[in-house]
């Protein structure tokens, strides 16, 4: 397969091409990006096609749906949106050659092949992100903070017309708290079963980063952190409680065919597939991990677009290196067919695979459904399928609705009793964005997510291929919808939910604000009210799945639940003619915690009242974070 690659390589820098739209066309732009926040709202306004639920998108693709908007008659944009448009636009403009430290912070290089006359085009620089955090506890009078700061040097270019290459490095120095609430059993108290395979462990949890707004700490680092005063020793761990440095590597080479109607990537970048709204995705959010995989894009017509991805997924960092990646030899595959009707009508639909590597040709191949050909190869893997819908009024809003089944047993869906069956895995989204008007590229999304018990978990099983031991005992195989310990999907643990309302707006050509209150709430995965199928680690006991008491689920019914009211405002300020963004976030979350009168996961729904105890303990805390970032507009 990547011989195949390579050839194919070679073939794009041998194919004319048009005049070039940009240096870097086909890499990608970062998830994270604030040009997809405008690309979302200007598509909500009917400024622009549809555009694909696959993302990154390449800056070619992002060049030409800013033109397009630019583009719009007069009465569509406001002068503000049309100077913010036009700042974009340059972002993505042809460079001249030489080193440019003021407005994009990166030395530009050309240069032309003397035999074939093939231009080598692209820029190499640096940029700094430093972000800090603070939390004020008042029940523990207790002060934490925490910083997530990123060095960042990248060279990224073109070779030829179709065929472009980034190098990015990352260094990450951060330090993010965690309480150690408990100990949880993967299975749950009192787990007896006759399976080798089914093996209970008990696992220790930690709360969020205390220093930083739920859900909102990313991993910056690839594999494992060092504590500086431990470099060169044994002094790896998998999570800087303490300050740390971690290593991180990002690269892709990637190339069109047939006038832009076909891409290839390969790539080691964060992706989000499926999403209706940017970081919304349940199929492939782009809060997850970075790893390195191939995909190939079909769009040959603006109606229809397919995709397909497959590759390796990293392992969790827990003790030794070697240890920790004994269980996690996993790989991931994914399928997305899209269709839209004009900007009135988007329809996606799709299969997933978690599978332990092996010479898997039925996986890797595009145009199969994962979902059946499980059945072709035995059920060792950790199928899934989805779908999304969403409709529009350009100009006024849109609503949509998010379906991922992780695993489901066919026979039970016209029963009464599937909804409260915990062998049906599945998580859905509804939501609704409403176009502001009056601000620029302003609008109010509400949205209510649900992920079930066990949604994004997979029982360990041995696997033919797969003889490993360690420490004498035979282990098996990680198959969870995970990579490097975080979800592939929404960035909530099974057994979860949330309201959020959220606005933001840019409200100046470089001020941005934002408003939002979230309600989360989660089983408890600690303690002894602790519910089953609470933690991306839970595994489903492999009998009486459709009438063990034990494996029903009654939300908020059935044992402890954590609940947090999280309210806080966002702001930021990005410079008109230097690369620097200023931005920081203030705000409060109340948690709680609830629990019921009767025994935890008793197969029947019990009333739940309010607690405070030192095992299950209420909290407020007033959280702020503060950044800057230099060079933003290449380096991140």
């Amino acid at each position: 397969m990547l011989k195949t690659f390579g050839v194919i390589c070679i073939a794009l820098t041998m194919l004319p091409g048009g005049a070039s739209l940009a240096a870097q066309t086909n890499t990608t732009v970062s998830v994270d990006n604030e040009v997809y926040y405008i690309l979302e709202q200007a598509e909500l306004r009917g400024l622009c096609g549809p555009l694909p639920a696959v993302k990154p998108y390449s800056r070619k693709v992002i060049r030409r749906a800013v033109l397009e908007i630019l583009g719009s008659g007069p009465e569509k944009l406001t002068e503000m949106e049309r100077a913010i448009l036009r700042r974009l636009s340059e972002d993505y403009t042809p460079a001249k050659p030489g080193l440019d430290m003021y407005e994009r912070g990166a030395y530009h290089f050309l240069a032309h092949s003397p035999r074939q006359g093939i231009r080598f085009e692209g820029d190499a620089g640096a940029g700094l992100q430093l972000r800090g955090g603070i939390g004020g506890y008042a029940e523990e009078k207790d002060l934490v903070w925490g910083m997530d700061n990123i060095i960042s040097a990248y060279i990224q270019g073109d070779i030829g017309e179709n065929l472009s290459f980034k190098t990015h490095f990352l260094g990450a120095v951060a330090k993010a708290h965690r309480r150690e609430t408990g100990r949880y059993d993967t299975y749950y108290p009192g787990f007896a079963s006759d399976h080798e395979d089914a093996i209970n462990r008990q696992i220790t949890v930690h709360s969020q980063p205390l220093a930083f707004f739920p859900y909102t700490f990313r991993k910056h680092w690839d594999g494992f952190v060092v504590p500086p005063g431990e470099i060169g020793g044994a002094g790896l761990k998998p999570w800087p409680d303490t300050l740390s440095l971690g290593p991180g590597l990002l690269g892709e080479i990637a190339g069109t065919l047939f006038d832009d109607m076909v891409s290839i990537r390969f790539a080691r970048v964060r992706r989000e597939w499926g999403g209706m709204s940017n970081g919304r995705s349940l199929i492939f959010n782009a809060a997850a991990q970075p790893f390195m995989a191939l995909e190939t894009t079909v769009n040959p017509v603006y109606w229809f677009s397919f995709s397909a991805l497959t590759g390796a997924l990293e392992y969790f960092y827990a003790d030794d290196l070697k240890a920790s990646a004994r269980t996690f030899q996993s790989a991931f595959s994914i399928e997305q067919l899209e269709l839209n009707y004009k900007n009135y009508f988007h329809f996606d639909f799709g299969s997933t695979a978690v599978w332990s590597k092996r010479f898997e040709l039925g996986y890797i191949f595009p145009n199969n459904m994962n979902f059946l050909y499980q059945d072709s190869v035995g059920d060792f893997d950790n199928m899934g399928f989805f779908f999304n819908l969403k409709g529009r009024v350009p100009g006024i809003g849109g609503v949509w609705f998010s379906f991922f089944a992780d695993e489901m047993e066919p026979t039970t869906m016209v029963k009464p009793d599937f909804f409260k069956l915990d062998r049906n895995m599945y998580a859905f989204q509804a939501g609704v964005s409403i176009n502001f008007p009056w601000l620029p590229f302003a609008s109010v999304n509400f949205l209510y997510t649900k992920v079930e018990p066990y949604c994004y978990t997979h029982t360990r099983i041995f696997v033919p291929w797969y003889e490993s031991e360690f420490e004498g005992d035979k282990v098996p195989m990680e198959t969870s919808y995970t990579n490097n310990g975080e979800s592939l999907g929404y960035y909530l643990p099974p057994n979860a939910d949330e309201f959020l309302l959220r606005f933001a707006s840019r409200v100046g050509g470089q001020f941005d604000v934002s408003a939002q209150y979230q309600m989360i709430r989660h089983g408890a995965d600690y303690g002894s009210a602790a519910v089953d199928g609470s933690s991306f680690l839970s595994e489903l006991d492999p009998d009486g799945r459709s009438d063990k008491d034990v494996l029903r689920k009654y939300f908020l019914q059935d044992g402890a639940y954590q609940w947090q009211q999280i309210f806080k405002i966002g702001a930021g300020y990005t410079f008109d003619k230097y690369p620097i963004r200023l931005f920081g976030e203030f705000g409060v979350v109340y948690t709680f915690y609830t629990n019921i009168e009767g025994k935890p996961n008793a197969g029947s729904p019990s009333a739940y009242t309010i607690v405070n105890t030192a095992e299950y303990p209420k909290s407020t805390a007033v959280l702020a974070t503060l950044g800057v970032r230099f060079y933003p507009r290449n380096a991140f």
